[in-house]
């Protein structure tokens, strides 16, 4: 039967699942050395977003026949590779979207209302009721970039709350979106936002999307929540944003590098909501994902064969 090596650790009926169609290798524990010196005998490899699938990687792996991303994201996997090595890379989109959606409403009113500076705050015995004056979302524009599986969610959502909706997505068309809101250029959606909501992919093209000129162009006062990868924000101009006062505030679960923890952006307690990764980081969410790979393995072994 096919030999599959588990990088990252699954949702255990997944796991089980999978023990039943192949021999597998739970390797989650292993560290990246390791893992090289052993993955040269297995035909599928499975990882989530930790694992880098390099060239490296894949030059050692002399049996691979694909690899399975256990999530959204292909950013840690040099597909390129893959693709010129006859190497199928398979994922689970869909099964984030409304982890991942709701998360992105939590942080809006979090970011609007400071609930989290309010908590620590009033923990810490101080009560800054004036100082925690915040904003409704109601009447507010909110600008959602990236309309694949996650954006139309937000949008959905955020029409509950009556807000006015902005798309900017290159792939979108005015039919596509006309339920939710309405298509405008990168450019008039920034000028007009309220808060501004991140939903692509990382590429070479989406890589510091959003830098000082984009800033420049922000309401002054404007609200930013990152939720899809770290660099498609400019670091630095984030940064200087939050020092000028240019964002009222901003929300992050995906960093520069694994952790913010040695960023300049920890300086602002106050402005910023911090998370380690969590969008889809739900029960049901994972349950999703696992169901996904087991359909999405079992495919692959048929194939195989």
């Amino acid at each position: 039967s096919a030999k599959i090596l588990l990088a990252d650790p699954i949702d255990k009926k997944a796991f089980d699942a999978i023990k039943e169609l192949a021999q597998v290798k739970d390797a989650s524990k292993l560290s990246r050395a390791a893992l090289l010196k052993n993955i040269s005998s297995y035909e599928i490899l499975i990882v989530r977003s930790r694992t880098k699938v390099d060239e490296q990687l894949l030059k050692k792996a002399k049996k691979l026949k694909a690899v399975v991303r256990a999530g959204v994201g292909l950013d840690n996997i040099d597909v390129e590779y893959c693709n010129e090595h006859n190497l199928k890379v398979v994922n689970t989109p869909e099964a984030p979207t409304i982890s991942v959606a709701e998360l992105t409403i939590g942080l809006m009113l979090s970011l609007l209302r400071k609930i989290p500076y309010a908590d620590a705050t009033t923990k810490n015995k101080k009560w800054l009721k004036s100082e925690l004056t915040g904003k409704e979302l109601f009447g507010k524009t909110l600008g959602i970039i990236g309309f694949g599986r996650i954006g139309p969610q937000v949008a959905q959502r955020a029409k509950v709350f009556r807000m006015e909706i902005l798309i900017f997505d290159k792939r979108a068309n005015t039919e596509q979106v006309r339920d939710f809101g309405q298509l405008v250029p990168l450019q008039e959606l920034l000028r007009r936002s309220d808060i501004i909501t991140l939903h692509i992919p990382l590429t070479d093209e989406t890589e510091n999307m959003i830098s000082d000129a984009q800033f420049k162009l922000m309401k002054n006062g404007a609200y930013l929540i990152n939720t899809a990868r770290g660099p498609i924000v400019n670091e630095q101009a984030l940064i200087k944003a939050l020092k000028s006062g240019k964002l009222a505030g901003a929300a992050l679960d995906v960093y520069w590098g694994e952790t913010p923890f040695g960023s300049k952006i920890m300086q602002f307690k106050d402005k910023l909501i911090l998370m380690p990764h969590i969008g889809s980081q739900t029960y049901e969410a994972q349950a999703r994902v696992g169901d996904l790979l087991i359909e999405k393995v079992r495919q692959l072994i048929a194939e195989l064969k």
